[in-house]
C-alpha cells in the first residue's frame, strides 16, 4: 500500500486559494479515480476536487469553510502500491525543517506542553506562517481539528482575542526550556502583530441587529477585490455613446433571431463583439502588470461577469476576436446558465485578459469598477437610456445613449491609449446597423 496527498488545485490563473465548502467522502470511504472528493469555492468558481487516485480515505486534514493556498495537502489516500500500509500520513507530509529543533534539543522534546497530545509536526504551511507572523508558540496551543490538529481557524481566534501564547509566556517550572528560550524568540520578536482581523470585530452590534457569517466565497472576492485596489493604481474615465442605430437593427430582428437560433440576441453581445474588436486594434490594452515587466496577451479572452443571488463570477470567452455576434450571444447565454446552475468549471474561468461587465442590466447609469486582477483595465456597459441630444444640424432628437465606463490600471496604461480605445468602440457602435452589420 502506499500514502498519497491530494492538494488544492488552482482553479483560476490567478486564483492562489480556495475553500472547502463542503466534504464529498469520509475517513474510510473508498473512493475511485476522478471520484469528487469536495466542493470548492473560490472568488471565480465553484468546483469539485476530483480524487488522483483509487483507494481508501486516510484522513482528511482540510476542515469545511476552512481556506487553504493552492498547492496544500488537503487530504490524506491510502492506494494500492509499493509504500507500507502503515506508513504515517504525518510523515509524508511533515516539512523537513520541523526536524531540525528536535533532533538538537532532546530536553524541550521531552517537557511537557500544553498541547503534548495533539500530532508533532503535522502544521500545514498556513498555520506555520500564521504562528510565524504573530509569534504563536505552537506548543501552547490546542488545536481542535482532527486528532488535535492546529488549525488555521484555531489561531485567527487567537489573534482576534489578542492574548497571544509566546515562547516566552511559556511556564517557569519548565527549567529545561530558559537555555533554548533565545532560540525560540529571536525570529518572532520582529514580527507585529496584525490589528487588521481583530479591527472587523469591533463593529457594534445591538438588538436587531442581524451578524451574516460571511462565507467562502465572499472572503476570496473580498481578499482579491483588495489586493487589486492596493497593488493597482486605478484611474477611470467615461465616454458617451449614440447607439441609436444599434438598438433598432437588434430589435428588428430578435424576434426572427430567437426562433431560427433558440436563444436571445442581447445588446450585451453587440457591446461585447465591439470591445473584442478595438482590442485587437489597441494590443496595449489587453495586457498586464507583472513587476518587472508588462505582458501584452496574445488572445483576447474576455470575462463576463455573472451575478447570483450573493456572489459575482467572471467566466471568460475565449478568443472572442474571432467569434461572430451569434456566437458571442450564445456562449454569454451559456456561461450565464453554468454560473446559475453552480456547474461552472476551473477552465471556464481562466485565461481572461480583459473584462466586460453588463452593470446596465441592474439599471445603473455610470460606475467605477474594481479591475479584475492582474488585468490592466475593466469595462463597464451601463444601461440604455432615451435622452434628448443635440444633433449636428442644431436640432434636439430623443436617441438611445448609453455610457461606457472604464477603469485602467495606470502602472500600465495611460489615459491617451484608453482614449483612442474607447473613441474605436464608440466608432464601432456607432456604426452598427442593418447595413453595415451582420450578427452571423
Amino acid at each position: 500500500m502506499a500514502i498519497e496527498q491530494i492538494k488544492m488545485p488552482q482553479l483560476g490563473e490567478s486564483v492562489t486559494e480556495g475553500t472547502i465548502s463542503k466534504w464529498l467522502v469520509s475517513v474510510g470511504d473508498k473512493v475511485n479515480k476522478y471520484d469528487p472528493l469536495a466542493e470548492v469555492m473560490t472568488d471565480k468558481v465553484n468546483a469539485e476536487v476530483p480524487s488522483s487516485f483509487d483507494g481508501v480515505i486516510k484522513e482528511l486534514i482540510a476542515e469545511e469553510e476552512g481556506t487553504y493556498e493552492v498547492g496544500e495537502v488537503i487530504l490524506i489516500i491510502e492506494t494500492e502500491g509499493g509504500g507500507s500500509a502503515d506508513s504515517a500520513p504525518a510523515e509524508s507530509a511533515e516539512p523537513a525543517k520541523e526536524e531540525a529543533p528536535a533532533a538538537d534539543n532532546q530536553a524541550a522534546a521531552a517537557a511537557p506542553a500544553p498541547n503534548a497530545d495533539a500530532p508533532r509536526g503535522r502544521y500545514s504551511p498556513a498555520v506555520l506562517k500564521l504562528s510565524q507572523e504573530h509569534g504563536i508558540d505552537l506548543n501552547q496551543v490546542t488545536g481542535t481539528g482532527a486528532g488535535g490538529r492546529i488549525t488555521r481557524k484555531d489561531l485567527n481566534k487567537i489573534i482576534e482575542s489578542g492574548n497571544i501564547p509566546t515562547a516566552a509566556s511559556a511556564p517557569k517550572a519548565e527549567a529545561p526550556k530558559a537555555a533554548e528560550a533565545p532560540k525560540q524568540e529571536a525570529p518572532k520578536a520582529a514580527a507585529p502583530s496584525k490589528p487588521a482581523k481583530s479591527a472587523a470585530t469591533n463593529v457594534p452590534v445591538v438588538p436587531g441587529d442581524e451578524e451574516i457569517p460571511v462565507t467562502g466565497v465572499r472572503k476570496a472576492i473580498a481578499a482579491n477585490m483588495l489586493k487589486s485596489k492596493h497593488e493597482a493604481p486605478h484611474a477611470w474615465t467615461m465616454m458617451e455613446i449614440d447607439v441609436t442605430n444599434l438598438v433598432e437593427y437588434r430589435n428588428s430582428i430578435k424576434g426572427e433571431f430567437k426562433k431560427k437560433e433558440g436563444f436571445n440576441l442581447t445588446f450585451f453581445a453587440f457591446f461585447v463583439k465591439a470591445v473584442a474588436q478595438a482590442l485587437k486594434e489597441y494590443p496595449q490594452i489587453n495586457s498586464m502588470w507583472a513587476g518587472d515587466k508588462i505582458v501584452r496577451k496574445k488572445d483576447i479572452n474576455l470575462n463576463i461577469a455573472v451575478a447570483t443571488d450573493d456572489a459575482l463570477y467572471t467566466p471568460v470567452i475565449k478568443n472572442a476576436d474571432e467569434k461572430t455576434i451569434k456566437g458571442i450571444a450564445r456562449e454569454i447565454g451559456e456561461l450565464a446558465g453554468k454560473v446559475r446552475a453552480g456547474k461552472l468549471t476551473g477552465a471556464e474561468m481562466s485565461g481572461g485578459t480583459f473584462t466586460v461587465n453588463n452593470t446596465g442590466s441592474f439599471g445603473s447609469v455610470q460606475s467605477m469598477g474594481i479591475i479584475n486582477h492582474p488585468q490592466a483595465a475593466i469595462l463597464q456597459v451601463e444601461s440604455i437610456v432615451k435622452r434628448p441630444v443635440v444633433m449636428d444640424n442644431g436640432m434636439i432628437a430623443v436617441r438611445d445613449m448609453v455610457n461606457l465606463c472604464m477603469s485602467l490600471d495606470h502602472r500600465v496604461l495611460d489615459g491617451l491609449v484608453c482614449g483612442q480605445f474607447l473613441q474605436r468602440v464608440k466608432e464601432i457602435l456607432e456604426n452598427t446597423s442593418k447595413e453595415n452589420t451582420s450578427v452571423y
